[in-house]
């Protein structure tokens, strides 16, 4: 079972989404009824939901790039690990996500900013499994399953 802990540090995000914890805690619960590989395991991570500011400190501190992005992922584990993890531990805290607000609130449809805001948390989600997209293969196994998570969503 997926579990993410949503915060917001700029009040702006409630303009886009009234209570942001309960909207990701839906689409967690929808993949969690559909996506059976965890079942066994708790597996936690933090949602934080930021800005252009905070998420720009954030890639200059920690990718060496000053300027902003509309995610950042810091997983725990790499993919070997995790899967080491999963078999001899119950809960695993997978890692932080960070999502930038001022990357997607151009969308000013209310559904085009949700779809948007799915995007860029799954694909965050897919980087605490441990899977990038460094390389083209790995870019269209990363690809695939995101995919696959939005369409549970």
């Amino acid at each position: 079972m997926i579990k993410i802990n949503t915060i917001s540090d700029n009040k702006i995000w409630s303009r886009y989404l009234k209570k942001p914890d309960r909207y990701i805690q839906n689409k967690t619960d929808k993949i969690n009824k559909k996506f059976n590989k965890y079942k066994k395991n708790v597996i936690f991570c933090t949602l934080l939901l930021s800005d252009n500011n905070k998420i720009r400190k954030l890639n200059k501190k920690f990718r060496k790039k000053n300027k902003p992005t509309d995610v950042l992922s810091f997983p725990f584990y790499n993919q070997k690990e995790l899967k080491k993890k999963l078999k001899t531990e119950k809960e695993i805290y997978l890692g932080d996500i960070i999502i930038n607000l001022n990357e997607i609130k151009n969308k000013k449809d209310k559904n085009k900013f949700k779809s948007e805001l799915n995007k860029i948390w799954i694909h965050g989600l897919v980087h605490l499994f441990g899977y990038n997209h460094k390389k083209d293969k790995d870019f269209f196994e990363m690809n695939k399953i995101e995919k696959k998570f939005l369409s549970f969503i």
